[in-house]
C-alpha cells in the first residue's frame, strides 16, 4: 500500500516552518513523515530545518538525480530528497514544504498527493515579513503582491487545493491541519 503526499504551501512568512515544527511530534506519532528541503540558502540563516547547501553543490545533486523534486523561486534553489519515494513507496504518509509554482509538476508526479495552501490575511503577512527581518520593504511589497496572485488563482479553482488560513494562533491551524490530513494509512511490513 503506497503512502500519501502530503504538499504543504504558502507565501513566505506565512508559518510554514513554525507550523511543521508543530507538526513533527503529532505527525510523527501517527507514523507520518515530514521531508526536510535541501536549499542554497545559508546554514546560518534563520528559516526552516533545512540541510543548506552551496549553490554548485545544489546543482551537483540534482545533476546525480538525488531529488524527487528540485524548484528555483525567490533566487534560491529548493530540492525535496529522493528519499520521499522510498517512504511512499513504504506505506509512509510525507509531509513536504513545497512550492505554489511547482504545483502542477508536483501534481504530474503524485497525482494522489493533497495540496494544501497555507494562507494568511494580507496585514498579518506583511507583519511577520518585516518581524522577520531577511527582505528590504520593495521585496516584501514584491512578495505580498505575489501572494496575492496566486491566492487568486487557487481561489477560481486553480486544481484541488485545500485551503487552510494561519492567521491566527498557530495551535488552531496545527488542529486544522491534523484534521484535513486525517489518520495516516496503517503501515505494511513486509
Amino acid at each position: 500500500m503506497a503512502g500519501r503526499l502530503i504538499y504543504l504551501m504558502g507565501p513566505s512568512g506565512s508559518g510554514k516552518d513554525s507550523l511543521l515544527d508543530a507538526m513533527r511530534e503529532p505527525w510523527q506519532a501517527r507514523g507520518g513523515r515530514i521531508a526536510r528541503r535541501v536549499i542554497t540558502r545559508s546554514a546560518e540563516a534563520v528559516g526552516e530545518e533545512a540541510h543548506a547547501v552551496t549553490p554548485e553543490r545544489f546543482a551537483r545533486l540534482e545533476a546525480q538525480g538525488a531529488f524527487a523534486m528540485s524548484w528555483r523561486a525567490n533566487g534560491l534553489a529548493y530540492g525535496i530528497p529522493r528519499e520521499l519515494d522510498d517512504w511512499l513507496e513504504a506505506g509512509q504518509n510525507v509531509l513536504v514544504n513545497g512550492s505554489r509554482g511547482y504545483l502542477p509538476r508536483a501534481r504530474q508526479r503524485y497525482p494522489q498527493m493533497l495540496a494544501i495552501l497555507l494562507s494568511v490575511r494580507p496585514e498579518v503577512l506583511r507583519q511577520r515579513l518585516l518581524a522577520r527581518g531577511r527582505e528590504t520593504p520593495e521585496e516584501i511589497q514584491q512578495r505580498l503582491a505575489r501572494s496575492l496572485e496566486l491566492q487568486a488563482g487557487f481561489d477560481e479553482g486553480q486544481g484541488e487545493v485545500l485551503l487552510l488560513d494561519n492567521s491566527a494562533a498557530l495551535a488552531q491551524t496545527l488542529e486544522r491541519l491534523l484534521g484535513l490530513i486525517g489518520e495516516p494509512r496503517p503501515q505494511t511490513r513486509s
